[in-house]
């Protein structure tokens, strides 16, 4: 479904602060995959994300999805067939809209629409429907301000917006880095439900691995701009957090130290 070929993406190009952030990259993602990308800070994982959303332009190679070049296409365009989940609960969101007015515009990404009415009663039913599968009582506060929620409802709303209108691809930047562990585990569980509900081909970045093994069929390991590790089925789940250090480290041309499991 999605092809990346040869990706290349520097930042201060030609500067004495030049780096290469994505190095020759080749990726190739089938329809219904449910990756986690991990990797050490620097690696190039969410500039590979925003990459693929076309936040930033490419300095090599090109991205394939459906067979289409979407290589030179703006952010706006490529949101057709993109939705993402930014680390910031803020990101997502417009807190000084409702919670109703911020899913009518979620509902209407992508399409074609003149004056009228932002929210019908119509879609308050359609809201309340899927507000209620959150479990957060957000079905009751229609009316609301998103400013008034807190980081993990602003985040589970965020989820339910990128996916109120199915997308082809969905992507997640560290959505839940900014919250506590509890609420971390339920946006966690809301992400892989909706995933395996809607049959949507995603892409996690985490810098957590327990979560990039426990979670989707595939786990890719970044390193300096490179895919140095790419798992799935029987052989990730078999997988160990000690077995992706060993991996790393011995890239790294580093040992590995039991001590170093504290860090993770």
């Amino acid at each position: 479904m999605i092809v990346l070929e040869k990706i290349v993406k520097y930042f201060h190009r030609g500067s004495i602060n030049q780096v290469l952030a994505l190095d020759q990259l080749d990726l190739t993602v089938h329809r219904g995959d449910f990756i986690t990308i991990i990797g050490s800070n620097g690696a190039g994982k969410s500039t590979l994300l925003n990459c693929l959303a076309g936040s930033y332009g490419l300095d090599g190679g090109r991205i394939l999805v459906d067979d289409k070049d979407l290589t030179g296409w703006p952010e706006y365009r490529r949101a057709s067939y993109i939705s993402r989940v930014f680390q910031d609960p803020l990101l997502g969101t417009c807190g000084a809209l409702s919670i109703e007015q911020n899913l009518a515009l979620a509902q209407r990404r992508c399409s074609r629409h003149g004056l009228g009415l932002g929210v019908k009663e119509k879609d308050r039913q359609l809201f309340r429907d899927h507000l209620q599968h959150l479990g957060l009582g957000l079905e009751h506060r229609l009316k609301d301000r998103v400013g008034l929620l807190s980081g993990g409802q602003r985040q589970a709303l965020t989820m339910l917006m990128a996916t109120l209108v199915r997308p082809e691809i969905l992507l997640l930047d560290e959505h839940t880095a900014a919250l506590d562990p509890k609420t971390a585990q339920q946006i966690l569980d809301l992400s892989a439900r909706l995933v395996e509900e809607q049959g949507l081909t995603a892409l996690m970045v985490t810098h957590n691995m327990r979560q990039a093994l426990s979670l989707g069929n595939r786990l890719i390991m970044l390193h300096q701009g490179k895919i140095i590790l790419d798992v799935a089925g029987e052989e990730k789940a078999a997988m160990r957090v000690e077995d992706l250090l060993e991996r790393f480290y011995s890239v790294r041309g580093e040992a590995f130290s039991q001590d170093r499991m504290l860090l993770v």
